[in-house]
């Protein structure tokens, strides 16, 4: 499929939440339901076939900046503010786990799938790991001695990236958890960080730049794809494209191999998106869906000409 000839529709607003968002998960088990998060303190549930609030999912006691949708499982996974990490049930509602990180707010949640591990990281620059069985704590690491907001599992599982606040990439082996290699790559802090299967690595910064990286933390290409933060990065290698999310209210669409433009989803070129920071975003086979400090959610889809 050519994007290029193609266009970018939007299928739907979801309006409701009082407050930004800043987080968003697709059910593992059901691909038409969706949790979207921030400062309400509060996970939302929507149902995405019929766009519209399906019911509040459950009330949380400080504001939400992590989801994750547990593969294969009803199990949604709440980072908050507090530093509790919340594991709760959709099916039934009912809490699976609390967890705590010791200080800070946690900012990104991962599962090393091979090892059904639960990774996530604390402000301080803690890195906690506990088990997907029992949620028992198994490991406690430190990554940096300043915060970290970004976690990204490479696709074979066997390494960890972390992006921290000095702008500098940590790579650690899954196994171990030992440091394999640490590089300043950005001038301001790391917020956005996406693997490619062959291993390179997509860094996004508050310097309003994107890297690619190959497997050495080597620089491959560099571009300024926004006017400000890039807050989100996410790939669609069947279409061979990339996609980023950005402060400056725009969600553009790149060609993966030369980072070439291909689309600019934004109210400046006529399209009815955020009017304020688009904070996260996740592409669900050939959807796009993007939350915002304007309290708004927009499903976004790729329609054939």
């Amino acid at each position: 499929m050519n994007l290029e000839n193609n266009e970018i529709n939007l299928l739907g607003t979801l309006t409701g939440h009082q407050n930004p968002i800043f987080a968003l998960a697709v059910s593992s088990i059901n691909p038409d339901t969706l949790y979207t998060a921030g400062n309400d303190k509060g996970v939302v549930e929507w149902d995405l076939k019929s766009m519209s609030f399906k019911r509040l999912l459950c009330k949380v006691g400080s504001s939400v900046y992590s989801l994750l949708s547990i593969p294969e499982t009803s199990l949604l996974a709440i980072g908050m503010r507090s530093g509790q990490l919340l594991v709760v049930d959709t099916n039934t509602q009912t809490l699976k786990a609390n967890l705590k990180t010791e200080s800070g707010a946690i900012f990104s949640i991962k599962t090393i799938h091979a090892k059904k591990e639960l990774i996530a990281i604390g402000e301080e620059g803690m890195a906690y790991v506990w088990s997907l069985e029992n949620f028992e704590l198994l490991y406690r690491f430190k990554v940096s001695e300043t915060t970290v907001r970004v976690i990204e599992v490479q696709q074979s599982g066997s390494v960890v990236a972390f992006g921290d606040k000095n702008g500098e990439v940590h790579l650690f082996n899954s196994e171990d958890f030992q440091e394999i290699q640490r590089k300043k790559i950005h001038e301001m802090p790391v917020t956005s960080l996406q693997f490619e299967p062959s291993g390179n690595l997509f860094s996004g910064g508050r310097d309003a730049k994107l890297y690619k990286l190959n497997p050495n933390l080597e620089v491959i290409q560099e571009i300024v794809p926004h006017m400000f933060t890039v807050y989100g990065i996410e790939l669609n290698k069947e279409k061979n494209l990339i996609a980023t999310i950005s402060r400056d209210k725009t969600l553009k669409i790149w060609n993966l191999d030369d980072l070439k433009l291909i689309k600019n989803i934004s109210r400046d070129r006529g399209y009815d998106s955020h009017y304020l920071s688009i904070n996260a975003f996740l592409w669900d086979a050939d959807r796009i869906i993007t939350v915002s400090d304007d309290k708004s959610v927009k499903i976004w889809q790729e329609v054939l000409p």
